[in-house]
């Protein structure tokens, strides 16, 4: 003698089945962007450090060649921008 509700407990079933099948593609496909995803920030971040590196180094090298006089910039440690003066000890 078959239920009635044998066919609605065999849907639910199946319908159980699909979407566990589901929820682990999709944790899957989750799993791999987030790999992809730090692989892609580890590899950015290391560019911008790269290029902060060569603008520091640019900077440096710039005021190098300027003269004494002109070298108030920021790569300048001892230029005050606050007081928009030098800080460096003078004996004079």
């Amino acid at each position: 003698m078959l239920v009635p509700s044998t066919p609605t407990l065999a849907l639910i079933a199946l319908g159980l089945i699909v979407l566990i099948g589901g929820a682990v593609r999709v944790i899957r496909s989750l799993r791999r962007f987030a790999r992809a995803r730090t692989l892609v920030g580890d590899r950015v971040g290391d560019g911008v450090g790269l290029l902060k590196a060569r603008t520091a180094a640019l900077k440096v090298a710039i005021a190098g060649r300027r003269p004494k006089e002109q070298a108030r910039t920021r790569a300048n440690p001892a230029y005050d921008r606050r007081g928009g003066g030098d800080r460096r000890i003078t004996n004079g």
